[in-house]
């Protein structure tokens, strides 16, 4: 018998047929002696519903109201699969992030987990229950209810199979588990039997919408087992996430790339002719940080007297990154220019490989080059390039990367 985690995202819950499916699934495993806790996220497309409710009150909502809004899309899903379950002859029990007690910090819309006390679940757990657990949401020290930001329930899922000390945590989604890259995009992409923790974060935080960057952050550091499946598959290992030790061959070296990843939603912030001086840096990117605004690849090119300095965020806050820049940071830093530009795209090449194998960064810098594509931003790491572009290049780069590294190959 074995405790597992299954969690099930808005395509399992988009219509009551497919909430019974997802039933019939949790029936298998509980028959098969398991205990089970099911963590799900809203039906698909609530949560964009109850934003542009939101939007028609206020286009510029507070940030604690709107979490106290899109929180009730769980909710209903929690409460419908208990439903389904007790349907199936089953006892289940839903429970809220609150209710689950699943602290968090205050930072709403994209909420950190501090902390989940389970006593109460795991009572319900030893007694036979099915808990069904709301995604995406928690609660900060004074009680107000957070949410973990987009792709948060699969944070939950992980979360709460550490703190239960799962053996497994079963990511289900709408693809039958993590490809070379996108198949919509390249059709030839396959599919891996494996990956490693390192290698699915990176491809994550590149862009990779199969797993949230923070789930496998928590998977890696508390060594969860990790396996993403098909919500519509009956059968199928899908793919699983491990660590590079384990996914080893002896008779085999490791590939050279595992995958490309892209990510067509960041924006490129350009401040030009600032002094080079000692702590310009922090005086660019402090209030940006203050502003709790995420920056990913930072470029500085050093001049004889001024230096240009680079960097890109998510494409919904460049307006507002711009607006700090523009009347806190350039009355001190007198900038001669300060741009913005949202036509870009960044596209990575990623592969625990990479360590033991030269010549990565060449071979795409040269493959983007033989399709008149040019680089604007390079940002590297020991199993990772990536690179900023044109965003109407994307789907050509990433189709030729991924020929150029034989991906579609078994």
């Amino acid at each position: 018998m074995a405790l597992i985690v299954q969690k099930f995202g808005g395509t399992s819950v988009a219509t009551p047929e497919r909430i019974k499916s997802l039933a019939n699934r949790v029936n298998r495993f509980k028959k098969q002696g398991h205990q089970i806790v099911v963590v799900v996220s809203a039906m698909s497309g609530e949560t964009n519903r109850l934003i542009a409710l939101a939007n028609e009150i206020t286009t510029t909502p507070s940030l604690r109201e709107l979490d106290v809004i899109i929180s009730t899309g769980e909710q209903v899903s929690i409460g419908m699969t208990a439903l389904a379950l007790q349907e199936l002859g089953l006892k289940a029990k839903s429970y809220t992030g609150s209710q689950v007690k699943i602290l968090t910090d205050a930072s709403n819309g994209k909420a950190r987990i501090i902390d989940i006390d389970g006593q109460s679940m795991k009572k319900d757990i030893d007694n036979g229950y099915v808990v069904v657990v709301a995604g995406f949401q928690g609660c900060d020290a004074d009680g107000n209810i957070t949410t973990l930001g987009r792709g948060g329930s699969d944070t939950t899922g992980v979360a709460l199979a550490a703190a239960l000390g799962a053996d497994e945590c079963q990511i289900y989604t709408d693809v039958d588990g993590v490809y070379t890259t996108d198949p919509r995009v390249v059709p030839e992409a396959r599919r891996l039997d494996r990956i490693t923790f390192e290698e699915m974060l990176e491809l994550a935080s590149q862009g990779s919408k199969v797993l949230q960057t923070r789930s496998v952050e928590f998977a890696g550091k508390y060594k969860v087992k990790l396996r993403v499946l098909s919500s519509f598959e009956e059968e199928g290992n899908g793919t699983l996430i491990t660590f590079e030790e384990d996914s080893k061959d002896d008779n085999m070296e490791q590939p050279l790339i595992s995958g490309i990843a892209f990510n067509r939603d960041e924006a490129k912030i350009m401040v030009l002719g600032v002094p080079d001086t000692p702590g310009i840096a922090y005086q660019i990117l402090g209030p940006i940080a203050d502003a709790n605004i995420d920056v990913d690849i930072i470029i500085q090119n050093q001049g004889a007297k001024t230096t240009d300095f680079t960097f890109t965020v998510h494409k919904n806050e460049m307006k507002k990154a711009l607006e700090i820049l523009n009347t806190k940071v350039q009355p001190d830093i007198h900038a001669r220019e300060i741009i913005g530009d949202d036509n870009i795209a960044k596209v990575s090449a990623v592969g625990v490989g990479m360590r033991s194998h030269v010549g990565v960064a060449s071979q795409m810098f040269r493959t983007l080059s033989e399709e008149g594509i040019n680089i604007q931003m390079i940002s590297t790491s020991e199993i990772k390039v990536a690179v900023v572009i044109e965003e109407k290049y994307m789907e050509l780069a990433v189709r030729a990367l991924h020929k150029a590294f034989e991906l579609e190959e078994a």
